[in-house]
């Protein structure tokens, strides 16, 4: 009878997830942080989805201040979202880097124009990394698409991206090259 309650009880406990954390810093003062978690199995996949997160959610700034926030938990029926992720190389592919049609679209389509009045969104394409909001384009934000976008194991310590710890999700440098005497 234990036994068998507790196999009811692992088989009813949720799947281990990995969790991810991520800086973003755009131009003229514009950056976003957020959180995403998918399966653990996936840690060694290819690419994952939109289809295969769990959990995920994205705040945006403006020079340190809070301009909005979007996430998947009360993502309504319209809102623009699709994701690539590269678990084993810990990034975002960007432009030429992502297999397919699309790059990011997180409540904010290749227009950057729809994420709804009062709301939020982030959006990379072949044009620009950049935010949305109040169902504009925030021309302002953006950088060149092919940015480089790295996630991190421990959440920012700032919205500024400035931290040691996005630092440390970069690959290494290569070895300095010593001059032959």
């Amino acid at each position: 009878m234990i036994r068998a309650a507790l196999g009811l009880a692992l088989l009813a406990s949720p799947a281990p997830a990995a969790t991810v954390h991520f800086c973003w810093l755009g131009a003229n003062g514009y950056s976003m942080t957020g959180t995403m978690e998918f399966p653990d199995a996936l840690r060694e996949a290819d690419m994952i989805t939109e289809r295969d997160v769990t959990a995920f959610r994205i705040v945006g700034y403006l020079h340190g201040e809070v301009i909005g926030s979007w996430d998947m938990a009360t993502r309504e029926p319209g809102d623009t979202w699709y994701l690539r992720y590269f678990p084993r190389d810990w990034h975002f592919p960007t432009n030429g880097e992502v297999p397919g049609p699309f790059d990011q679209g997180w409540n904010a389509d290749g227009t950057a124009t729809d994420c709804g009045e009062g709301r939020f969104g982030f959006n990379a394409g072949n044009y620009a990394q950049d935010f949305c909001l109040d169902g504009r384009w925030v021309e302002e934000s953006g950088v060149p698409p092919a940015t480089p976008f790295i996630a991190q194991p421990t959440p920012p310590a700032d919205p500024g991206c400035q931290a040691p710890a996005l630092l440390s999700a970069l690959p290494p440098a290569p070895p300095l090259l010593q001059p032959r005497g």
